[in-house]
This record gives structure tokens, C-alpha cells and sequence, in this order.
């Protein structure tokens, strides 16, 4: 029996059954069919590739499980976390519409092909990590392709999502300083003076220091050059 996609939101339920046991009505409501994001992410990325398709379908599908039947209409209730910092990053926030300076889009640098999707009011949250053995699979598909990157980009459109991915329902560790809207706090470093917003500054024998200044910056101030100087 055949389900609509919008009816299929629970994740055992979803590990349970085949691609083709799901029909897509994504067209039907406000997200748009695979081929109409692939169309879009072609034009604001700049091209198409397999870490593309990857990350336009896991938004697909984690949209799905949560709930989401729009993502346009509940921009305030979705929060995004994304693990890598790759092309897959790009076409998840051109699905859910979750934007770094909205603070909907969050990332944390764990270097994997994964992003869990949090629905605010309802808490329920999965996270969706692409499967290792997809590129195999993706060779098997498409054997007379002479690249892997062709293979993937092919077979990653068509592939069954259990196939592409691993699901897993997860509880998310929201602080409220991380929820969208206004700052909740700032305060001024007491060495450099700059602003920290969203309690970001480090306690340190009872100072507010910024991370640079306490010792956890990516940068460090260059030596003076001569033209510099002049």
C-alpha cells in the first residue's frame, strides 16, 4: 500500500518501509518536489554535485519526520544544526530556510555529513547522517559512469532515503541563549572592550573576557610591517 509522504512522520515507522512504498505529494503543499530544489541549488550554489543532493533530500526527509509540511510557514518554529561545513550545508538551508543571522542555523564542527532538525514546539527532533556504504551503492547503480562524483550525483537522486541514510530520533541540549530572537545578554570584554553577545564571554578570576582574549581565538594580531608603519 501506497503512503503520501506527508503522512509518513515517524522515524521506526519510516526504517520500516522502501522508498517506493512512499509517494511523493511534496508539490502539493509548501515544499517543493527534488527536481525543483535541484533546480535552485544549482542556481544560488553556483553548480550541482553529489553533496548538493545529499543535503537538499536529508532536508527533505528530516522536514518530514518532524512535522514540517512547510517550511516557509514555520520559519520561527525550526531550528537547524549542521555538522560540516560543505556544499551539503548550503542546500539545507535552502530547503528548511534556516539562516546563520536569523540564529536558526546552527553549526557545530563535527565534520560529518549529518544534520538534526528540531521542531521548537513540539521538541521533536531527528538527526539525518548520510551512510557511508551509499557510495558503493552509487557504483553498483551506475557502473558505466566512469567517475564516482558522476555516479553519486546520479544515483544520489534516486536512491531509497534508507539507503542514503541513518535515522535516529534525538533530544536536543538547547540553551535559551541559542534560541532566535534578540540577544539575551551582552556584556563588554574587560581586556579589549569589544561587545560579546549571547553569553559567549568566559568567566576567568572574576572577569568577562571574549574567547580571543582568554586564549581560544582562531586569529592572533600580526607583526607590524614596515608598510604599516609608513
Amino acid at each position: 500500500m501506497y503512503r503520501s509522504a506527508g503522512e509518513v512522520k515517524d522515524v521506526a515507522e519510516w526504517a520500516g518501509m522502501r522508498q517506493h512504498e512512499i509517494y511523493d505529494t511534496t508539490g502539493m503543499n509548501g515544499m517543493k518536489s527534488l527536481e525543483e530544489y535541484l533546480t535552485l541549488a544549482e542556481s544560488h550554489h553556483g553548480h550541482i554535485c553529489p553533496g548538493q543532493v545529499l543535503g537538499i533530500r536529508m532536508a527533505m526527509l528530516g522536514l518530514r519526520l518532524i512535522g514540517i509540511a512547510d517550511p516557509g510557514a514555520h520559519r520561527k518554529r525550526l531550528l537547524t544544526f549542521v555538522e560540516i561545513d560543505r556544499c551539503a550545508t548550503d542546500a539545507i538551508a535552502l530547503v528548511t530556510g534556516c539562516q546563520l543571522g536569523s540564529r536558526s542555523l546552527k553549526f557545530v564542527d563535527y565534520g560529518k555529513m549529518a544534520a538534526t532538525f528540531l521542531h521548537l514546539e513540539t521538541q521533536r527532533a531527528v538527526r539525518v547522517a548520510a551512510r557511508d556504504d551509499a557510495r558503493e551503492r552509487a557504483k553498483a547503480l551506475f557502473p558505466e559512469l566512469a567517475s564516482p562524483y558522476r555516479q553519486q550525483l546520479q544515483a544520489y537522486k534516486i536512491m531509497p532515503e534508507s539507503d542514503l541514510f541513518n535515522v535516529q530520533t534525538v533530544r536536543v541540549k538547547l540553551k535559551p541563549e541559542d534560541l532566535p530572537g534578540a540577544p539575551h545578554s551582552r556584556v563588554a570584554c574587560d581586556l579589549c572592550g569589544e561587545g560579546i553577545n549571547g553569553g559567549r564571554e568566559v568567566r576567568a578570576a572574576g572577569r568577562a573576557l571574549c574567547r580571543p582574549c582568554a586564549g581560544e581565538g582562531y586569529y592572533e594580531p600580526a607583526p607590524e610591517s614596515a608598510d604599516d608603519k609608513s
